[in-house]
């Protein structure tokens, strides 16, 4: 008899919104993989974030990241309320403390648009946008965010770190990134995004990638300062891959990105190690429509397909690739007729609408 294997995946549904677009996501994913022959899901609903730290003065319990780290994969809702703070003020983050502590260093940005949804850029070479941002999540600016920065009240610092190690396994997992989409992207190309002109930290950034370039003769490798980039992706955002850069950038550049395609609601993820990896919506707990039904769930049911296309490639199971792209597919298919306008575009379509869209699309396809 076929052993049918259970993949458990850790739930932290968090703060805000998400707590709204979590269950429609697990229900979409459930119906997506019910016929799977290999493989089952098996979800486990764990609590972290603001609301749990202003109830009880911890923002992500030791039990929780050990039950989290043992799961074959982490998806998340969204995390952190603008009101509840440390004491030094800084914003309960615990997806950050995730990427760090389970070296998630690869953060997987993709940026693509949909057909039916109201363009953003009136040039008709951005209805088949399609790239992908490449954030290093583990170092850069953000290695020293939980250090004491202010001395003496007069002066503050922030270190950025780029290491060595850190950087080849980045670049290696960009150049293959960009190896698997070149069969349906001609392109084949990898784009360092740096400051290397000015920071000796990014000058030694680029030269690891131009290193690891030499390993991967069939990418095109290619350079851009990060303000050039910001001003690339609105002008000739058509003529990008796959593009690599450090935390602090990737983390600006990526809302960018989003702003492409339609706004974060539409804007998916996944953090990404040798071992372990997280998905979630590139948005935050949006806490001023929290309750309302407005949320856009897009961007979470689309981390929710990164997660099963991962799962499949990790553990050699077809039919976990094939579910998501079913699942990707049948998004696509919902907002394709351009009836299907979420409320962050303007539209009228709220959480549960998107929600039934997507579940009618794959029910039928």
């Amino acid at each position: 008899m076929h052993h049918r294997q259970t993949l458990r995946i850790a739930v932290l549904p968090g703060d805000g919104i998400g707590s709204e677009i979590m269950p429609g996501c697990l229900a979409l994913l459930a119906e997506v993989t019910a016929t799977a022959t290999a493989f089952a899901l098996e979800f486990e609903h764990l609590e972290a974030g603001a609301a749990l730290y202003q109830r009880t003065g911890e923002a992500f319990p030791d039990e929780v990241f050990a039950a989290a780290a043992q799961a074959d994969a982490i998806l998340l809702g969204a995390m952190g309320l603008p009101g509840v703070r440390y004491a030094d003020g800084r914003e309960i983050a615990p997806q950050l403390d995730l990427r760090e502590r389970l070296s998630l260093y690869a953060g997987v940005r993709p940026v693509r648009r949909l057909a039916g949804l109201p363009p953003v850029l009136a040039d008709g070479r951005a209805a088949d946008l399609d790239f992908v941002i490449i954030r290093e999540s583990t170092e850069g600016l953000f290695a020293s965010r939980s250090q004491a920065a202010v001395e003496d009240d007069r002066v503050a610092r922030d270190t950025m770190i780029i290491s060595r190690p850190v950087c080849e396994r980045l670049f290696d997992f960009a150049f293959r990134l960009a190896e698997r989409r070149k069969p349906k992207r001609t392109m084949g190309k990898v784009t360092c995004v740096d400051k290397a002109n000015v920071l000796p930290s990014q000058a030694f950034f680029r030269q690891i990638f131009n290193e690891r370039a030499q390993h991967f003769p069939g990418i095109t490798a290619d350079h851009c300062y990060v303000d050039a980039m910001a001003l690339n992706m609105v002008k000739r955002p058509w003529d990008f891959d796959v593009l690599v850069m450090e935390n602090m950038f990737g983390d600006i550049l990526s809302d960018l990105g989003a702003a492409l395609v339609g706004g974060m609601g539409m804007a998916p993820s996944a953090d990404i190690g040798d071992r372990h990896a997280v998905f979630q919506p590139c948005h935050g707990s949006a806490p001023d429509i929290a309750g309302q039904g407005k949320a856009n769930p897009t961007a979470m049911i689309l981390s929710g397909a990164l997660m099963l296309d991962w799962l499949g490639e990790r553990h050699g199971l077809a039919e976990a690739q094939t579910a998501a792209a079913r699942l990707t597919a049948a998004v696509e298919t919902a907002y394709t007729p351009g009836t299907l306008i979420p409320c962050e575009m303007g539209g009228h379509a709220g959480t549960q609408q998107v929600f039934d869209a997507v579940g009618a699309s794959l029910a039928a396809g």
